[in-house]
């Protein structure tokens, strides 16, 4: 699958979040407010940790400005509210257990560790206007940092 990229349509979706409820992407933008869609690989590890505590500090100057942030991995629904308790993060976690949303954003990629692959989540981040069109695209996002750079490339204050 091709990358997406920045003016490209945001593939719509329904997903379920850690309580088991339901959200739809459309349904979202329809209120005007634009989507912080970002994919990590595992809950409570030291970079997932790093780049979800980085949203968290910065989640007020986010809504603020209109962006709803929600986090995205193939982790579980208990995985992500131990995740969340832990770290008492103040948005949405999607739980992808079947990577179909991976998919769809192609996230979802082989990796290889020790001479070993696998698949595997690449670290990306989208912004989703409330129009629908991708705003900011960025695949392979280092935890630390990256938040800083959308902050400022969005001229969020």
């Amino acid at each position: 699958m091709a990358e997406l990229q920045v003016g490209d349509k945001a593939p719509d979706f329904t997903a379920s979040v850690t309580d088991g409820s339901q959200i739809n992407l459309s349904e979202i933008l329809s209120s005007g407010e634009g989507v912080i869609l970002y994919f990590y690989p595992r809950d409570n590890t030291p970079g997932c940790t790093v780049q979800a505590c980085d949203f968290r500090d910065s989640f007020a100057r986010f809504s603020g400005s209109g962006w709803r942030v929600i986090g995205v991995s193939t982790d579980s629904s208990s995985s992500h509210q131990k995740f969340i308790d832990k770290n008492d993060l103040p948005f949405e976690l999607i739980v992808d257990e079947e990577a179909t949303l991976h998919e769809l954003y192609g996230t979802w990629r082989e990796k290889s560790m020790y001479g070993k692959t696998y698949m595997g989540t690449l670290r990306s981040t989208f912004v989703i206007s409330p129009n629908g069109s991708l705003k900011w695209v960025k695949y392979k996002v280092s935890p630390k940092g990256h938040v800083e750079q959308l902050l400022s490339d969005l001229e969020v204050n």
